[in-house]
């Protein structure tokens, strides 16, 4: 009996270029890899990825995550337009000393940029002021901000500011991460990929890893929920679009993923609504 054997080609350069990457990006599946490698020329089929991938013995350690609520929410109101929205929150970690430290991050809801990642051991609302005039001078002012009932972004620092330069900051829910899910899942693959990764010496060694994987992931990280496009390039498809959009120079031109709800007055300016 005469059987065909197939003859596949070896593809050590791929093989050798996958395992590397893997081993640079421990936290990524064959998904982003194939990403990564396809914009290097080196593969155009994701089934081949794949196989390769299984072939070499290649798997993301899959970390016990903690129970998760389950329900129907509603999506939370944002324009489709770079500073729309940012969101805010912090981060905890220690240095191999045991002295631990925070992490302020501020994402962009809309391109989910990385705006800011701010280490350090006190991260008072005055030191909270400072890096968001930073950051507002650098991109621009948003037309929202969003956080959790936090010491620091509720003291009186912080309300007076966005009182003088006329900024929407609403505050979740207590309670409610999911109302502030934008920076949440940021949050998660930063300390998947970054904190857990790493073992900090100093806090100078910390500010230069983390400022190192800010630009890694807004310039060469595929994002899974941008169509595998890194933030910056996301962001910079939208620009042209929204000078298109706004040529007419009339309300209607704008789109919003979701139609804001009205609040009342008598209403705390929460985003309770958002999270039911």
């Amino acid at each position: 009996m005469i059987r065909y054997r197939a003859r596949r080609p070896e593809d050590e350069v791929l093989r050798s270029r996958m395992i590397a990457l893997a081993h640079d990006r421990r936290r990524f599946g064959y998904r982003r890899l194939h990403v990564l490698l396809k914009a290097e020329g080196l593969v155009q089929n994701r089934k081949k990825t794949e196989r390769l991938y299984r072939e070499e013995g290649l798997k993301v350690r899959r970390r016990r995550g903690r129970r998760r609520a389950i329900g129907t929410r509603a999506p939370i109101p944002v324009a489709a337009e770079p500073n729309a929205r940012w969101s805010l929150d912090f981060v905890h970690d220690q240095l191999v000393c045991g002295r631990r430290f925070r992490v302020l991050n501020v994402v962009d809801d809309v391109t989910k940029e990385c705006l800011g990642a701010i280490p350090d051991v006190s991260l008072s609302g005055r030191r909270v002021i400072r890096e968001l005039d930073r950051i507002i001078n650098q991109r621009g002012r948003p037309q929202m901000i969003v956080s959790d009932n936090g010491t620091e972004l509720t003291s009186n620092a912080v309300l007076a500011w966005a009182q003088d330069a006329d900024l929407q900051w609403h505050y979740i829910a207590p309670g409610k991460p999911t109302q502030n899910a934008f920076c949440e899942a940021f949050n998660g693959r930063f300390r998947d990929e970054c904190l857990n990764e790493t073992l900090f010496r100093d806090l100078d060694h910390a500010r230069y890893v983390i400022g190192k994987w800010v630009r890694d992931y807004n310039h060469e990280r595929p994002h899974s929920a941008l169509g595998y496009l890194t933030p910056a390039a996301y962001a910079a498809a939208l620009r042209p679009q929204r000078d298109d959009a706004l040529e007419p120079l009339n309300s209607s031109a704008r789109h919003p993923v979701a139609q804001s709800a009205q609040m009342s007055k008598m209403q705390p300016p929460t985003l309770d609504h958002a999270g039911r």
